[in-house]
Order: structure tokens, then sequence, then C-alpha cells
């Protein structure tokens, strides 16, 4: 059991959600954050998480947002103490070809999946690297490692989350903070559901595992990043895809 403080970005999306419950069933004092426009949704989850004897905090702030991002996680701070952990899991699509992909498309997507890992974790770094004590782990994606078609500002996006983490976990490793990314595959999520199944079902097919991971898989794996037996683990980008794409 843990007595830290867990801040988990884009904490009410579907693996945000996982990630959030994995590391509450931990004994972290785990805050979720959630889009302001998504506060609806994270309210009716916060009262069924609730419910299954599942203690969350709800903060909502645009992590794409600098200065909203620091007064979220002072508010964090205020309600739960000093945030040990971070898990940067806020993510959006706007998908299209290079050619059609539209200016606001391109900055939404960088600014919601790269720019908030800097701005959260530049909010907690230094309180974290003065404790001697800090986690910090990066959601990425296999499309971060290997490109998607029609996905130039996604796989950008991702493929920099990791440059990011790896100069960071250099800058804070004497410090006793650990920066490691994860890269999820193909994820059983309402996003994989909306694809029309011949789609689908191919995909899958080229899977070598046969199957789609579980948002579960993901979050074991983060809540193994966070704790005290993953210490001399940094800098690292942990593939969770099934074989989809091995380096």
């Amino acid at each position: 059991m843990s007595e830290r403080t867990a801040l988990v970005t884009g904490g009410t999306g579907c693996i945000g959600r996982t990630i959030c419950e994995a590391l509450a069933q931990a004994g972290y004092r785990v805050a979720a954050n959630g889009h302001p426009a998504d506060a609806e949704n994270g309210a009716r989850w916060q009262a069924e998480a609730a419910a299954r004897g599942v203690q969350v905090h709800l903060e909502s702030f645009d992590v794409s947002d600098y200065d909203a991002t620091q007064a979220g996680i002072a508010a964090v701070e205020a309600a739960l103490g000093p945030v040990d952990v971070l898990v940067n899991a806020a993510g959006i699509t706007r998908d299209g070809r290079l050619v059609n992909l539209e200016p606001a498309d391109w900055q939404a997507v960088v600014r919601t999946n790269l720019d908030s890992v800097y701005n959260a974790t530049r909010g907690v770094l230094k309180g974290m690297s003065g404790r001697g004590f800090g986690r910090v782990v990066n959601i990425s994606s296999v499309n971060g490692q290997r490109g998607q078609f029609g996905q130039a500002n996604y796989s950008a996006a991702k493929a920099g989350v990791h440059g990011f983490t790896m100069a960071v976990a250099r800058e804070v490793a004497r410090k006793g903070v650990t920066v490691n990314t994860v890269s999820p595959g193909y994820i059983e999520s309402p996003l994989i559901m909306n694809v029309p199944e011949p789609i689908r079902e191919g995909i899958r097919e080229s899977i070598p595992a046969g199957r789609f991971g579980k948002p579960e898989e993901i979050a074991r794996a983060v809540a193994f990043l966070v704790s005290d037996d993953a210490a001399y683990i940094t800098g690292a980008d942990l593939s969770v895809n099934g074989g989809y794409h091995m380096d």
C-alpha cells in the first residue's frame, strides 16, 4: 500500500479511468484530471467508482493550457498533498491525410498530446526533485513508434512524448525521480470499437497476440513503473502492444 499522491491527466478517459482505479486500489491518493467539457461524464464515473469503494478526486482543467494546468496542480496538492506520481495520459485525435490536415487540427493534437506533457511535468518536477522521490509515466502510442497513415499530427506528438521522456529522465535521475513511457498498441476502447468492423478485424489479425489489449493491461504496466520495484528503470519505453510493433 502507498501513502503517495498520484495525478493522472486524461484521467476521465477510458485508459485514464482504469489507471486511476488501479492506483487507488494500490493505496495511492488519486486525482483524475479531465477537460472541463467532460466534467459531467467524469462525475458519473467518480460516483460509480465510489459505489465500488474506489475513491478518486476529480480536478477539471485544460492540460493544453499552461496556466490552467499550474492552477489545477495547485488545487490537487491543496486537496491531497504534493504530487509524487504523475501519469500523463491526456490525448485526442484529429485524423486526416497531411494534404487535408488543417492547421487547427495539427495544433489541437500537438497541444493536447505533447504540450500537456510539458505543462504537467514542469508543474510537479521541482517538488519531486526537492523531496527526493518522484515517478512520471507518459502515455505514448505504438503509432508514435511506427507512424500511422492519416495521423501525422498524432504520430508526431506521440513520438515527441518519448523524446521528452528520455531528456527529462537524464535531468532528474540523480534526484530520485524516474521518467518513463508506456506505448500502448490497439486497446479495447470506444475508439477502436467505432472503427468499421472489417477494418477492425484486419487490425486484429495483424496483431501477433490475436487480440486487442485491455485497459487493465496498460494500468498494470503503469502501476509497476510508479512502484518502488521500478526504481532503477528510467528513460524506458515499455511497449504493450501484443507484438504489433517490435523494435
